[in-house]
């Protein structure tokens, strides 16, 4: 039985190597797999998934008013699908998780998501909150801070340095501009500055 599955971390702890070599794993066995990722975030090329060690991966597209269930039914047609890997989750929209529900439960296929859990103020993002309260299984991916506790939390950085405390929810960027940190050193920068 085909589950949905989310992936979450702070930023580097490897949430896109962990999709690559899942989705390696499939292909090596033969299966058939689609991997998705914003178009928002070209940082790496238009369609690639990339980890910072070096891998690397074709993707389709997702933008937020793609049906992504519509999408993923129209190429299991043609070929089946064995599962569904899903990077920069967090930008998926509401509507685009339930259709991700349907794909896991109505075509039996599993999704993996992998994405932020918060942003850079300490708020999840929207496809974050519903992959969060709808997901069968939540797996933490984990990083750590400067201090070596464990980074649960993004500050967005500043030209100069410095942590930023207001703005857009999604800037994209890479470790120029944000920097994962451990809840006190977080609250230091962003919340107690607020």
């Amino acid at each position: 039985m085909a589950q949905l599955y989310f992936y979450y971390s702070a930023m580097n702890a490897g949430k896109s190597t962990s999709l690559l070599q899942s989705a390696y794993n499939y292909r090596e066995r033969g299966m058939q797999v689609i991997i998705y990722t914003a178009a928002i975030d070209n940082r790496y090329g238009e369609g690639k998934v990339s980890s910072r060690i070096g891998l690397q991966a074709d993707a389709s597209l997702y933008t937020p008013t793609d049906n992504l269930f519509d999408a993923i039914f129209d190429n299991h047609r043609k070929q089946p699908l064995d599962c569904i890997f899903i990077d920069e989750a967090q930008f998926l929209t509401k509507v685009q998780v339930r259709q991700l529900i349907e794909v896991v439960d109505e075509l039996d296929i599993p999704v993996l998501a992998y994405g932020l859990r918060t942003d850079f103020l300490g708020e999840t993002f929207e496809g974050s909150h519903y992959l969060l309260a709808w997901a069968d299984k939540l797996s933490e991916l984990k990083t750590v801070c400067h201090c070596g506790r464990k980074a649960s939390f993004v500050v967005r950085l500043d030209e100069n340095g410095h942590a930023v405390t207001s703005g857009d929810q999604v800037e994209i960027g890479g470790n120029d501009r944000y920097e994962s940190m451990c809840r006190k050193h977080f609250k230091q920068l962003v919340w107690d500055k607020s």
